[in-house]
């Protein structure tokens, strides 16, 4: 089972969401493939994540993350012993996310919601401050990403597979060049727990 965790503000129409949907169902596995609408709680994300997730084996799980999604997929893959496929993952959102305190709108509906202040607190508790197997991480940071510094990213996952992508930007406009490399790595053993 392959379950992709959306950014801040994003959806399961996303760029990257759709190319990995569409990729598998042409390969016959569209149904290893959930991409859920996460709820703006990070607490009620990572709730609604292992519910998805409940029962599966670690095995066989993969949990691929973009932007925030790539903060909860670390968290969840730290508490599952599951591989993580990390795309332009947020490494503080506590602190990058305060200034959208208040009521936002999501990319792709334009529909409201309320970010609130005791959501910062719900990203701390969330914190992975070291990964513990490398070997479970798969991690594509892009040096032109214009919102987060993809050297934290490469700092935070030390050891773990890592592809820094020279230029493109935070939304991987190439991820369709990267989409396979991103299955292969989905389809490894998660080595040890």
């Amino acid at each position: 089972m392959i379950l992709y965790l959306h950014g801040f503000r994003s959806s399961p129409q996303s760029f990257k969401a759709r190319v990995m949907a569409q990729r598998l169902q042409a390969l016959g596995r569209a149904s290893e493939f959930i991409c859920p609408q996460l709820p703006a709680s990070p607490r009620a994300a990572i709730a609604l994540a292992q519910q998805l997730v409940a029962g599966s084996d670690a095995a066989t799980l993969s949990v691929i993350g973009s932007s925030l999604g790539g903060f909860y997929a670390t968290w969840l893959a730290e508490q599952l012993g599951c591989r993580a496929v990390l795309l332009n993952p947020a490494i503080t959102p506590l602190y990058d996310l305060k200034k959208y305190i208040g009521s936002t709108t999501q990319f792709h509906s334009d529909a409201p919601f309320e970010f609130k202040p005791e959501y910062i607190d719900e990203l701390e508790a969330l914190a992975v401050a070291q990964i513990t197997q490398p070997a479970r991480y798969l991690l594509l940071a892009a040096t032109g990403d214009e919102v987060l510094d993809w050297h934290q990213m490469v700092a935070h996952y030390p050891g773990a597979a890592q592809h820094v992508i020279t230029g493109s930007d935070h939304g991987i406009s190439e991820f369709p060049d990267y989409v396979d490399e991103v299955l292969a790595f989905c389809d490894q053993s998660p080595g040890p727990v």
